[in-house]
């Protein structure tokens, strides 16, 4: 096991395409560390700086007290694991595992006995004579896991490994790694599109965007501190909920509907003016389930319903326009996970706010109901710079301090 420090580390390709721009990053010996962002936010290419894949254009990376720099892949006791799984379809599983040890040269007794250990923690014993194409996925993915493992290095590098697999195995291979991560305590760097392995897999997770690291924090305080409105934005699934609204000394006001703020909002400099207001769905709630007479509530009519076994969504539209920017935008971009893409249309459109309400409710398209509101877990961001304002900046600070 190992620390990783990435110390201002810059990759440009040809002459003016960014991929990572200034990045500094201390990963814990022993640490699961998830980088996540959409595609092209430069998660991949830091794996692939950190494996030796790619040269740096500036700055410096270690691994232990190791300066690894300018060393070649094979010197850096790293292990990597492709989301293709790369194994030898003319081999065994066991000769799969082995290759590596192989050569190396280390002693058959040694080699055998690691993949034998591997084989056993990973549940590959009745596999070991099958080729890769009589394979599941799961399977494939388990041999090309293990066949890094035998290897002992200080550092696992995982370039989106589950990403091919099917959305139940993807749970179950989640449940696996993170079961062998506390078995092995292998420093981990983990790189995926999916927000829903990085908040489950990550001790910490480093959001990037655009080669820039916006935030490293815990996936729970990533969540309720987000630092900034793309991170506000991206982390979440239904997204955080964002409209421009009005701040006057007591009360927020947009689209005909006017909040109280609570007394620790922190926005005093903001009087008079506006903000970009976040309510998580999850913070909105269905008045006849779940009945709060100190709550605000806010009376809206339902365009559509989902109605998931263990809650409902109520997708329903605000008479204010969507909070269209760059980060917002950019949030929404993510390919890779639909259900992370904000709910907002054209710029003549409305707003469209979802509520993550109880399975009891009891709502359908065109229906009204009665939502209540705390207004002590609103998230507020500037509008011109998209830096978390007011009692949730100090919050954001403290949580990562």
């Amino acid at each position: 096991m190992a620390k990783i420090v990435l110390e201002n580390i810059s990759k440009v390709f040809g002459n003016d395409v960014i991929a990572v721009n200034n990045v500094t990053l201390e990963i814990g010996d022993g640490e699961f560390m998830v980088l996540v962002g959409p595609s092209g936010c430069g998660k991949s290419t830091i794996l692939r700086i950190l494996a030796g894949l790619e040269e740096v254009t500036a700055g410096e990376i270690s691994i232990g007290d190791t300066n690894v720099t300018d060393l070649q892949p094979k010197d850096r006791d790293v292990a990597m694991v492709f989301q293709n799984y790369a194994l030898y379809p003319h081999m065994s599983v066991e000769q799969n595992l082995g290759f590596g040890l192989k050569l190396r040269k280390m002693p058959k007794p040694e080699a055998k006995q690691r993949v034998a250990e591997a084989s056993k923690i990973l549940g590959l014993e009745p596999l070991m004579q099958r080729k890769p194409a009589e394979l599941s996925g799961g399977q494939r993915q388990r041999v090309a896991i293990g066949r890094a493992m035998v290897r002992e290095p200080r550092a696992f590098l995982m370039d989106e490994p589950l990403s091919n697999l099917d959305a139940k195995l993807r749970v179950q291979m989640r449940a696996e790694l993170s079961r062998l991560h506390e078995r092995l305590g292998t420093t981990t760097v983990y790189v995926t599109h999916d927000q829903v392995e990085a908040m489950t897999l990550g001790h910490r997770v480093a959001v990037l965007k655009d080669g820039f690291l916006q935030q490293v924090d815990t996936p729970q305080n990533l969540y309720n501190h987000p630092a900034n409105l793309f991170v506000a934005a991206f982390i979440g699934s239904p997204p955080m909920n964002l409209v421009e609204a009005e701040v006057t000394e007591h009360a927020l006001s947009f689209g005909g509907i006017s909040l109280p703020l609570a007394p620790e909002a922190g926005l005093e400099d903001y009087r008079g003016r506006r903000v970009i207001l976040g309510i998580r769905p999850s913070d909105l709630e269905d008045c006849e389930v779940w009945h709060n007479e100190n709550l605000p509530t806010i009376d809206v009519r339902a365009e559509v319903t989902e109605e998931l076994g263990s809650e409902v969504n109520v997708i329903f539209p605000i008479d204010a326009p969507p909070v269209l920017t760059e980060d917002t935008l950019a949030a929404a971009s993510d390919d890779g996970d639909h259900d992370n893409i904000p709910l907002i249309a054209d710029v003549q459109a409305k707003c469209r706010f979802c509520a993550r309400v109880d399975a009891r409710t009891h709502c359908g398209p065109g229906d009204s109901i009665r939502l209540s509101v705390d207004p002590a877990r609103f998230h507020f961001f500037d509008p011109q710079t998209g830096e978390a304002v007011g009692a949730g900046a100090a919050a954001t600070v403290a949580a990562s301090s």
